[in-house]
């Protein structure tokens, strides 16, 4: 039986890593449709060598690429709308969703709403729009699968009991650069200091969140949505070798752990061929030398994200959707030498502040949300 596999976001980290994942697997594992925002040059070689039936392109400059990809037999849908039409093409079985931010949102609903197995690689759509996202998925009896390395470890081990056996989810953080910094040298750092991640390869922006924290504040919240639980029940811990990818605490005392080395390659595979298991192209753990696995607990004062986190969780409505594109705005800043590393949780706690809430927003509301938090990000820079 075929598996066809749409990839918004291809030409990004994960989205090249699920395209190797694709290849060694083989069929009946394929890229049925790719979609990419501003890297077309890549996205045409992916096409080129993987021959799906679609491509989405989301980007302003795309005539020539879009020329091309026709030449190759592909069909090519422009803009937001196209991809939230691609999403439900029938010759697709599965979508992961890795488009960085809250720019995938619409069409990860799109496909909720056709029925598609969703493979979340994007922690915003949870984030912004759980209260949407959950509800219709359960109404449509859609399987959301966890891409996060954190998430598809607690995925995973919370098959060893019952929901109403976990005591609690524990979500592993490495650290990012700055584990042991004081708060001058968070004051201080620089793009090119807050980059140099010790353990994981990734995006700017996610590996800024990393240096803040905000990616596990992020999680947090994603993990409440994912698996319906109270925010008490989620806690984080230091870990910086980045082995332990989270763990679940049952009620009896038994902690279940997913550990292999850092490798988005195994998470990726875990959710494209659940519920079964195949040989992968992920490292392998080294257990005939000695290491050691450390943990620590969080420094709440250097990193107020966490903080920021439980206080949306509790609070709900479009204070998620405030809270990422506050995060989002303040970490363009600071790339474009706006702002301070060490403020980016002051401009989001501000931005916060300011937000009238809205309890039970549709779409519309959190789109508005999203962009009133931008524009109130700017507003305080500006100050």
């Amino acid at each position: 039986m075929n598996k066809r596999i749409a990839i918004l976001g291809s030409t990004g980290s994960i989205g090249a890593s699920a395209l190797q994942v694709i290849q060694h697997l083989g069929p009946p594992y394929r890229a049925g449709a790719l979609s990419a925002h501003e890297n077309t040059v890549r996205l045409l070689e992916q096409a080129r060598l993987h021959r799906p039936a679609s491509v989405a392109l989301t980007g302003p400059n795309a005539e020539s690429v879009a020329a091309e990809l026709a030449r190759l037999d592909i069909q090519v849908y422009r803009g937001a709308d196209g991809l939230m039409e691609m999403v439900q093409r029938p010759d697709i079985d599965l979508v992961l969703a890795a488009i960085v931010g809250a720019a995938g949102l619409p069409a990860v609903l799109a496909a909720v709403r056709a029925g598609k197995t969703i493979a979340l690689a994007n922690k915003e759509s949870l984030v912004v729009a759980g209260c949407l996202l959950i509800p219709e998925a359960r109404r449509r009896r859609v399987t959301l699968l966890p891409v996060d390395s954190e998430h598809s470890a607690v995925f995973q081990a919370r098959l060893c009991g019952r929901d109403d056996e976990i005591r609690r989810v524990i979500l592993t953080a490495s650290g990012g650069p700055f584990r042991k910094a004081s708060m001058e040298e968070l004051r201080s750092a620089t793009l090119a200091d807050a980059l140099k991640h010790p353990t994981w390869s990734m995006g700017t922006k996610i590996t800024i969140d990393s240096a803040t924290m905000f990616n596990k504040a992020l999680e947090i919240i994603e993990a409440c949505w994912l698996f319906d639980l109270p925010p008490e029940k989620v806690e984080v811990v230091v870990h910086p070798e980045s082995v332990i990818h989270s763990m679940v605490e049952f009620v009896d005392g038994s902690v279940i752990a997913q550990l292999c080395p850092p490798d988005m390659r195994t998470p990726i595979q875990y959710a494209l061929t659940f519920p079964e298991r195949m040989d992968g192209i992920g490292r392998r753990m080294d257990l005939s030398r000695a290491f050691s696995l450390h943990f620590e607990p969080p420094d709440p004062e250097r990193f107020p994200a966490l903080r920021l986190a439980y206080e949306v969780v509790r609070t709900g409505g479009t204070m998620g959707a405030v809270f990422n594109a506050a995060n989002e705005a303040a970490v363009n800043a600071f790339v474009a030498g706006q702002t301070t590393l060490a403020e980016i949780p002051r401009l989001v706690e501000d931005t916060m502040r300011l937000h009238r809430l809205q309890s039970s927003p549709a779409l519309d509301d959190l789109l508005k949300a999203d962009q009133w938090a931008r524009q109130t990000v700017q507003g305080l820079l500006a100050r």
